[in-house]
């Protein structure tokens, strides 16, 4: 079953897909190309996972920490699909990151990975995008990079019976494959992810927790169209259109740092073999080596 949530003449909908349809609960059926969609989920919080992709950990050079590691996106970075992604006209370096989204269903504490599907209502797809000019700011919690308005497309739904094992996640640019990766080189699963942050942090009903992106995140420009597909969850399309640039009147400008250019062009950057980006100056944490799950 999927659920989404749409505008409908006038009012916000929830609805159920049936084939090429949308259905109301009176019945009403919406052509799904044609409806206006809108986050699938009201979370009071959204939380993501560092590097969870054995792609990723590669690409960057770095190390895999022993446990996952965690930041916040603002509930006011929450977009839709089919939503306009905003970049400053000073910014350069807007990059997507296709993922999976797990959806909170049951209030959960101190739940265990066993237990952790009992409190999972379903998944959907994200796209993460960052802002990384502002990479330099904010001293690892990527507030500015990840937090910006319309940041955060989820959607177009939630399902509530996917399998998350063995599914493929790509993400297309104006129809071009960038990003071709799969659940089966995470590191931790949808379980651990959600027994983990459970230990101290309560989640709620509707709470979105971000799973890690694969490789290849890249920026993209105004015009361009990012599309994340993922087996079994669908498509979710966003736009990326430009905006005033960011005041110079106050606080961090947008920088174009060895720091900036080489964590928003990953493997592209050239000077990559002279001098890797920190741990720390990632938003990681600076663990030693450790085994990885994802290793026999």
């Amino acid at each position: 079953m999927e659920h989404r949530r749409i505008w409908l003449d006038g009012a916000v909908v929830d609805v159920t897909r049936d084939g090429e349809d949308l259905v109301s609960p009176d019945g009403r059926r919406v052509d799904a190309s044609r409806a206006v969609h809108l986050a699938p989920v009201s979370p009071s919080k959204i939380l993501c996972c560092h590097l969870n992709h054995v792609s990723r950990v590669r690409e960057f050079g770095l190390s895999l920490p022993p446990a996952p590691t965690w930041f916040m996106k603002p509930v006011s970075a929450l977009n839709s699909h089919g939503g306009a992604v905003v970049r400053p006209s000073n910014c350069h370096y807007l990059n997507y990151e296709g993922e999976v989204a797990i959806v909170i269903g049951r209030t959960a504490r101190a739940v265990t990975p066993e237990d952790a599907g009992e409190y999972i209502a379903g998944y959907t797809i994200a796209n993460d995008f960052g802002l990384h000019d502002f990479r330099d700011t904010d001293a690892g919690s990527m507030l500015r990079v990840k937090g910006a308005d319309t940041l955060c497309p989820v959607g177009p739904g939630v399902v509530t019976d996917w399998d998350f094992r063995h599914k493929s996640i790509r993400t297309t640019v104006n129809g071009e494959l960038r990003q071709d990766g799969s659940t089966d080189e995470m590191a931790w699963d949808m379980h651990y992810l959600v027994a983990d942050l459970t230990r101290l942090i309560t989640l709620v009903p509707g709470d979105i927790v971000l799973t890690g992106t694969p490789a290849n995140s890249r920026p993209v420009e105004p015009g361009d169209v990012v599309t994340v597909q993922v087996e079994g969850l669908g498509a979710l399309s966003n736009h990326v259109v430009s905006a005033d640039a960011v005041s110079d009147e106050v606080g961090a400008q947008p920088t174009a740092t060895e720091e900036v250019l080489s964590t928003a062009l990953g493997g592209d950057w050239p000077s990559r073999s002279v001098r890797r980006p920190r741990a720390t100056e990632r938003g990681e944490l600076p663990y030693p080596r450790v085994r990885p799950r994802y290793e026999s």
